[in-house]
């Protein structure tokens, strides 16, 4: 059952992909993107590394791709009324050709150092199903200063955020 789900996230993952790279319309795209995260989040949450899948999720779908969508419908500007041209991104037929040119030969090359790879499993194996004690634990024991250190220069990050913003110019 689990190689049917890994094989059926990744083929999610890859057709979005695939969706993404031959789509001409960016809300189209913007919409496969979700579904591609959605696919890897699914792949690292099949992998043991649940924290990275609730991670995937909360961050690139919550946040990046929201903003993304969002940044995509408020700075297109409508040229025509016609529905055909609209949202769409146009390139040269040159610049087509030398990037499925350079693509075909990175994916050949992907391909190549797969098919070569010796891929043995060495060590222990994972006794535990959630990472998310594990980190939480590590986090808090043994790795507390840089976990400080960055909660610290996040939070002057914020402040130094919050006073740029700050109207500055006084009112006449």
């Amino acid at each position: 059952m689990e190689v049917a789900a890994f094989y059926g996230f990744s083929l999610l993952a890859i057709i979005a992909a695939l969706f993404i790279l031959f789509s001409k319309n960016l809300i189209y795209g913007a919409f496969a993107l979700f579904l591609a995260f959605l696919g890897v989040a699914a792949l690292y949450v099949l992998a043991g590394a649940d924290f990275l899948g609730v991670t995937q999720i909360m961050i690139y779908v919550g946040g990046i791709l929201v903003l993304l969508i969002f940044g995509i419908m408020l700075t297109q500007k409508k040229k025509n009324d016609d529905p055909q041209h609209h949202n769409r991104v146009e390139i040269l037929l040159s610049r087509g050709i030398w990037g499925s040119l350079l693509g075909a030969g990175f994916f050949v090359l992907l391909i190549k150092i797969v098919a070569t790879a010796n891929f043995k499993m060495t060590g222990d194996t994972i006794s535990s199903k959630s990472t998310i004690k594990t980190i939480g634990v590590e986090l808090m024991t043994s790795h507390l200063l840089p976990f400080e250190i960055a909660a610290i220069l996040l939070l002057v990050a914020l402040v130094g955020a919050a006073y740029l913003a700050m109207n500055r110019n006084p009112a006449p």
